[in-house]
């Protein structure tokens, strides 16, 4: 559409909607005040009403067929229901037809007289209809099915079987469409979620899923309940009439009963998508109707202010936006609102009954219908500590090579774990040749889900989350970790480094541990000290604060914060006291130290190592600090003496800047860093920035090399200057440590035990998983024993 043709367009639209737009703000504030007067009320009057649990006859069902103007599909779908409930006499079909003008009624009488029918003279709307036939139903068990829904033979007993747990309210079939070809936007695993100030729904795609699984709502197309209780909730809603958000309604007043409402993946219909509703209804009225029903929805079921107080303001803004810029999924419209107020009266009793139902909370109820808080509720509170540990090992990074000292760490706790316990392996990676790099892993995990990391998202200037947290979100990677959690039955999660906290919760019976390899806060400071322009320092001020306000809020919520020494423990004590007693500076920094061999000589005289991946930053600026003002100082002395650097991910420039060296030789990455530590003579580490603890200088003190680092690249590991290594903090004093090395073997050996035989008493690999090992026993057995208060 051209310009000026979609200009004309838009301002013949605008004075159409302009008495909306002007009377949506006193709608707003009306129907906030209404609701909170009924909620009001509902304190000073209201009582829940008690719900007497019971297990339903599970073995047959009622099958209850809503049907208008659908002769033709009835005549191609009916068949397939009645051969697929045949193997059960008590089993039941029920088809209402709702004042149907094609003959529908007339022609199931004559064709299918085991049918039994039921006529309405007026149109009921879905929800009607289903009501209807649900009433007139004899099994404990109603199936509902749209007149447009191919099942498979044996869908039926896979959907009845869930039925012996007595919590359990409703039971979704899988769905597929007919046509094979159209995008499978409904597949029967629904997922739900409150953001912003507007209920979020969708449906998940999952094969790997083959037992029951949680899922937000129930389609009324294709899915069992039990009788009872859906009378017991009042069935569907009429004030969601003609169509949509019946079930969904239907399916969160469930959860806040204390109910369940499962997928059953077995159990498979086929959907020839919107047969009925699309010569029903137009697209335009369809979209009117699903935007005021999602208002509808919230004013009814939404009864936490800190939650529903979002949804006005959202509202406005987003009705204001489409009118400006047009519709867009998931935005609401004036029309949309107008016509949820016209329908407030019957919005505010049905609140009322619905707060008289309710007896979990909003947040809970969100909750419960994801797979990790599924199992923490209602799984484990019934299952014993095991003998052999399910463990959820999450990374935001590729592990396999080990070409960082984080993926050396977390190699070697997955090695050592594995012995011990099934890990299962969760993870971000940057591309499909770094997935096809993990396979290894697979030797020592009971499971390995890897996923692409989306490309970096923009810096968000105005956002009070932290950039390196924003490009490590993925609600994709949440749901599956989820998922993960509830499919391979996990007793305890372990995330690792500070950008996969988000993916923490506070679960009652499932322990979540945080390694943060390095104290994200502290590293951006630390960063501040180095030479940077007001530009760069203005943008880390702001990321350093951003930094610290997620890290106090985020931290405290994990079971145990896991960090590589004292001097980390102590820097998180200073940022939240909240920490205090939930912090373990000994689990997680170590190596296996046997396989690297000890070796004093012979070594090449006048070499210096230099060891580092390039993606991260101190090891650039060290590089560049060392090579630039204290190289010159130690060539001076020793012309003969030579760099040699190892690293992967090295930039253009820090090329340039290592070829324009006469003394310096790029070694790039390297198979096995053992070689190159048992070949030079002294390893340098001039690292500036950052936090956490050096594992190259675990490597380097194990297989002998003497060591030169600054105070900071050896923080949590050396006593003092000459107790495992040197150490030196400005140019001049560096250059004649490294000097003092070179030239005295002796003293270079002597410096060279001593670490050793450090490594191997306190940061063996082995025995440092040990001691892991016993706190996650610990705190799986504490929090098994907390009692589900809910």
């Amino acid at each position: 559409m051209k310009t000026e043709e979609f200009s004309r367009v838009r301002l013949h639209r605008i004075p159409g909607t302009l008495v909306l737009l002007l009377l949506s703000p006193p709608i707003l504030i009306c129907s906030a005040a209404l609701l909170a007067l009924v909620d009001l009320l509902f304190a000073v009057f209201g009582a829940r009403r008690r719900s007497t649990p019971g297990v339903p006859r599970h073995d047959c069902a009622s099958v209850v067929i809503p049907n208008w103007n659908g002769r033709s599909l009835l005549e191609k779908y009916l068949p397939g229901v009645i051969a697929a409930v045949a193997g059960n006499p008590d089993n039941e079909i029920i088809v209402v037809d709702n004042g149907s003008s094609d003959g529908s009624a007339a022609f199931v009488e004559s064709h299918f007289p085991q049918v039994r029918l039921i006529r309405c003279e007026k149109n009921q709307g879905f929800g009607g209809a289903s009501n209807l036939g649900v009433r007139s139903a004899e099994n404990d068990i109603v199936v509902l099915l749209n007149n447009d829904m191919r099942v498979a033979p044996g869908f039926l007993d896979p959907l009845l079987a869930p039925f012996a747990d007595p919590q359990v309210f409703s039971v979704t079939s899988q769905i597929f469409f007919s046509d094979t070809n159209k995008f499978r936007e409904e597949t029967g695993l629904t997922q739900g979620w409150w953001e912003g100030g507007r209920l979020r729904v969708t449906h998940r795609h999952c094969d790997s899923i083959q037992r029951e699984f949680p899922c937000f709502y129930g389609g009324g197309g294709s899915s069992a309940y039990d009788r009872r209780k859906f009378l017991e909730l009042g069935g569907f809603d009429t004030i969601f009439r003609p169509l949509y958000y019946e079930d969904t309604d239907l399916g969160f007043m469930a959860w806040k009963r204390g109910w369940k409402v499962l997928y059953q993946p077995h159990s498979i219909v086929h959907h020839e998508h919107r047969g009925t509703i699309a010569r029903k209804a137009s697209a335009a009225q369809i979209q009117v109707t699903v935007k005021k029903n999602n208002i509808l929805f919230a004013w009814k079921n939404i009864h936490d202010w800190r939650l529903l107080a979002a949804q006005f303001p959202y509202c406005f803004a987003s009705s204001l936006r489409a009118l400006i810029s047009g519709d867009a999924p998931g935005a609401f419209s004036f029309a949309g609102l107008a016509r949820a107020f016209l329908q407030i009266p019957a919005v505010l009793t049905a609140r009322w009954r619905a707060r008289r139902l309710a007896t979990v909370p909003d947040v809970e109820a969100f909750r419960r219908p994801l797979g990790s808080f599924y199992r923490d509720r209602f799984e484990l509170p019934q299952e014993p500590a095991p003998e052999r540990l399910r463990v959820l090992f999450a990374t935001p990074c590729a592990i396999e090579p080990p070409v960082h000292g984080g993926a050396v760490l977390m190699k070697l706790a997955l090695e050592e774990l594995s012995g011990h316990a099934d890990v299962h392996l969760m993870g971000m990676v940057d591309s499909h040749e770094e997935i096809r790099a993990q396979q290894p892993l697979s030797g020592f995990c009971a499971s390995m889900y890897l996923q692409v990391r989306r490309p970096r998202k923009a810096r968000n200037r105005a956002s009070l989350e932290p950039h390196a947290i924003r490009v490590f979100r993925d609600e994709d990677f949440r749901w599956a970790l989820h998922r993960v959690v509830f499919e391979r039955k996990i007793d305890l999660i372990q995330l690792e480094y500070t950008q996969f906290a988000q993916y923490g919760a506070r679960y009652r019976h499932i322990p979540v541990f945080l390694f943060e390899h390095d104290i994200y806060s502290q590293s951006i400071r630390r960063r501040l000290k180095s030479r940077l322009g007001w530009g760069l320092r203005v943008k880390y001020w702001y990321e350093y604060l951003r930094a610290l306000r997620y890290e106090r809020r985020t931290l405290p919520g994990m079971t145990r914060v896991q960090v590589c020494s004292a001097e980390n423990a102590g820097a998180l004590l200073r940022l939240s006291s909240e920490l205090r007693g939930k912090i373990d500076s000994d689990l997680r920094a170590g190596i296996q130290v046997d396989r690297f061999p000890f070796r004093l000589e012979p070594r090449e005289p006048d070499t210096m190592l230099f060891v580092g991946n390039f993606r991260h930053s101190p090891n650039v600026e060290g590089l560049l600090w060392f090579m630039t003002e204290v190289l010159s100082r130690i060539t001076a002395a020793n012309p003969g003496a030579v760099l040699v650097v190892v690293g992967t991910d090295a930039p253009p420039s820090m090329l340039t800047a290592l070829e324009r060296q006469a003394n310096v030789r790029f070694a790039g990455h390297v198979a096995d860093i053992r070689e190159p530590l048992s070949r030079y003579s002294t390893f340098v580490c001039p690292i500036l920035s950052g936090s956490g603890i050096r594992v190259k200088l675990l490597e380097a003190f194990a297989t002998g090399i003497p060591v030169v680092s600054t105070s900071l690249g050896a923080e949590g590991l050396a006593g003092g200057n000459g107790s495992l290594c040197e150490i030196a903090d400005d140019a001049d004093d560096f250059a004649a440590a490294v000097l003092r090395l070179l030239a005295s073997r002796e003293y270079a050996g002597q410096l060279a035990n001593r670490a050793r035989r450090f490594v191997e008493s306190h940061l063996d690999g082995t025995v440092v998983t040990g001691r892991l090992l016993e706190v996650y026993r610990r705190e799986v057995t504490q929090t098994r024993k907390v009692s589900d208060c809910l």
